[in-house]
């Protein structure tokens, strides 16, 4: 089981070596942690893999505030983030560029886990299957690429969709591209070890309860119980 941690824009580089020495996660359970850029040299000097929360799809060029998947490689990142729903929904995110950004950090030889998801609107008009189709469509056929799916309502609103509704997700998910597929959607302690135990999901893309050592270790140790 995959246990990711997005930061967001949380924690520079001294809170994010004060988050490891206080993090500890059992065996039997896989961990990623995506910080903010400025941290990435920071994390990666820890045990744990590092993500990076975004990717560009060239090499170089004139791209400010982007960074390359060759650049990552060279600090010791492992993998990256791709298609986020904040991404989508501040940056200007579309499913081409999520497509481009995911080939390119694969062809580098990065990890990707990439964000799937529907918004609240599109779900209460009978949309979710259909955007579900059109964002995984795009997605490359690797066996370095992990889905997450993110409901859209659900990030950072606290509401979560029942196991059910993840269960649901999750199934289409995986009869459209043979992967791992997480869950993202306020996670947390209280509710994981009944998200996890759903038979199509493979683990979780955490929030708000990464960012605090304690919540993310007992939400390991839940994911390592349920392995």
């Amino acid at each position: 089981m995959l246990i990711a941690g997005n930061w967001k824009m949380f924690k520079g580089p001294a809170e994010t070596l004060a988050f490891f020495d206080a993090f500890d996660a059992p065996e039997g359970v896989d961990v990623v942690v995506c910080p903010p850029f400025v941290s990435l040299e920071a994390a990666v000097g820890e045990e744990w893999p590092v993500y990076a929360q975004n990717v560009h799809w060239a090499a170089d060029g004139a791209f400010t505030g982007e960074t390359s998947a060759a650049m990552l490689v060279e600090l010791g990142v492992q993998g990256s983030l791709v298609g986020h729903s904040e991404r989508r929904l501040f940056f200007g995110e579309t499913d081409d560029t999520v497509q481009r950004r995911a080939e390119a950090a694969l062809a580098s030889g990065l990890k990707v886990i990439a964000c799937v998801g529907e918004t609240e609107a599109e779900r209460e008009a009978g949309e979710m299957e259909a955007v579900l189709r059109r964002q995984v469509a795009v997605l490359p056929r690797h066996a370095c690429l992990v889905i997450a799916y993110e409901p859209v309502w659900a990030i950072g609103t606290g509401k979560t969709a029942t196991p059910e509704m993840a269960e649901e997700a999750h199934g289409l998910i995986k009869s459209l591209h043979d992967t791992r597929v997480l869950y993202g959607g306020s996670v947390k302690p209280e509710n994981a070890a009944d998200l996890l135990s759903q038979p199509s999901i493979d683990g979780a893309l955490v929030g708000g309860a990464s960012l605090d050592a304690a919540s993310f270790s007992s939400l390991c140790r839940i994911a390592a119980s349920l392995s």
